[in-house]
């Protein structure tokens, strides 16, 4: 059972005391005190994670499942760990449901190369069109080689996806339906369960980029009933270089191998080769060990504070952020969708996103400048480029009145 962090042991959320579990927030940048505000990129990591992970090059390091000496048990026990925990994380039934893979990117990869062997021409794949590149260069692939056909499912002018449009889509050619769970630029939440189910009666596979939402709420693949959901670690206060990639069983079972070489094998002769059983299937070569096991370590923390007390301050932020940025008339802000998450794009008149986010480095406020490898979604909105602030579990309030007066000064720059 995870130990309660001594930061909500009260039955408060204390984020000054959780602020004190990550060093680098307490460094100051052009002699201004951090404002870190680019979470949707890449988060934090706490000194659980770093002390884990030195811990385990320092004291167990060796590679995994095939070795039979001491310090290779002891890996292969903490990686397996790992793997235990993320099934926990996702509420997935099996630890077999459980690949690792080096991020989201990777997993939708695999998932869409795996599948693209049964995928033919005509064949239909429904994307929103606020999905991440990673959700649309892996399946354009498919159109490209295959000749299947790619469907594009809108947003509402405030960012909500339209469920809608979304059944007009489907069709008994529709062979894949790959949706985000939140966008990471808009905070949108999309209505996952409903889309898997109306995606299954027509018998698509659903595939899910969870790379945000599983940062910001509780995820249950059970009752979402998808067939893939795709994280990734360095988003889950977790080293980067590994992702988690769940999969239905059945699923996994049907799909061929993505990558070949060690360990994903059962057998190699002369004459041919069996491969190995779910997940090992999915795994070839030396896996990201140490990354895994950090990984493991950040899910720990995540539960030590709570995914649901994570998912109220966070929505807290997201309440004085919103109320804050609208009361500054230059600024625009793209995706007002209900429940949106801790994400905020935005632009202020008369200044390109590049030189708002140059101007409020100055002030210590890290925030994103460009097209957050959404193009197709920023082409809705008919701009080129946004700024973007991204919260997590350690920003405050304060954090947020530092980045609007941030912007109230670089407006005034360019007024």
């Amino acid at each position: 059972m995870t130990e309660i962090h001594p930061a909500v042991a009260n039955g408060t959320y204390d984020v000054a005391r959780v602020r004190q579990d990550f060093p680098i927030l307490s460094r100051q940048v052009y002699g201004k005190p951090l404002v870190y505000l680019d979470n949707a990129a890449s988060a934090q990591k706490p000194v659980q994670v770093l002390d884990r992970m030195r811990f385990a090059y320092e004291n167990e390091y060796s590679n995994v499942h095939r070795g039979l000496h001491f310090l290779a048990n002891a890996m292969t026990e903490a990686y397996e760990q790992a793997r235990e925990r993320c099934r926990a994380f996702l509420n997935a039934p099996t630890i077999e449901e459980v690949i690792f893979t080096r991020s989201v990117t990777g997993a939708i990869n695999l998932v869409a190369s795996s599948l693209g062997q049964s995928i033919g021409e005509g064949d239909e794949i429904v994307l929103s069109i606020m999905e991440h590149h990673s959700n649309i260069v892996p399946w354009n692939y498919l159109r490209e080689r295959n000749g299947a056909v790619i469907k594009w499912v809108p947003v509402t002018e405030e960012g909500a996806f339209d469920l809608e449009a979304f059944k007009a889509t489907l069709t008994e050619r529709t062979k894949i339906v790959a949706i985000t769970h939140m966008s990471n630029v808009l905070g949108t939440v999309t209505p996952i369960k409903e889309i898997a189910r109306l995606a299954h009666e027509v018998g698509a596979v659903v595939v899910v980029d969870g790379a945000q939402a599983a940062v910001h709420m509780p995820v249950d693949v059970v009752d979402l009933d998808v067939d893939f959901y795709a994280v990734t670690g360095h988003k889950l206060y977790g080293p980067t270089g590994i992702g988690v990639l769940y999969g239905k069983r059945a699923r996994l079972d049907a799909l061929p191998p993505y990558e070949g070489g060690g360990e994903m094998i059962r057998t190699v002769t002369e004459d041919g080769v069996t491969y190995g059983e779910p997940p090992h299937r999915f795994e070839a070569g030396t896996p990201p060990i140490v990354q895994a096991i950090g990984l493991g370590e950040a899910l720990v923390y995540m539960e030590s504070l709570g995914r649901e007390r994570i998912a109220a301050h966070e929505a807290s932020l997201a309440a004085y952020a919103t109320e804050r940025l609208s009361k500054i008339n230059s600024i625009q802000i793209y995706g007002n969708a209900p429940g949106k998450g801790a994400i905020f794009a935005f632009d202020v008149k008369g200044a390109h996103p590049h030189d708002i986010a140059t101007i409020i480095d100055r002030s210590g406020v890290a925030v994103r400048a460009g097209t957050h490898c959404a193009m197709p979604l920023l082409g809705r909105y008919g701009v080129t480029a946004t700024c973007r602030a991204s919260f997590a579990l350690y920003n405050t309030h304060e954090e947020v009145d530092i980045l609007a007066d941030a912007l109230i000064k670089a407006q005034d720059l360019f007024a």
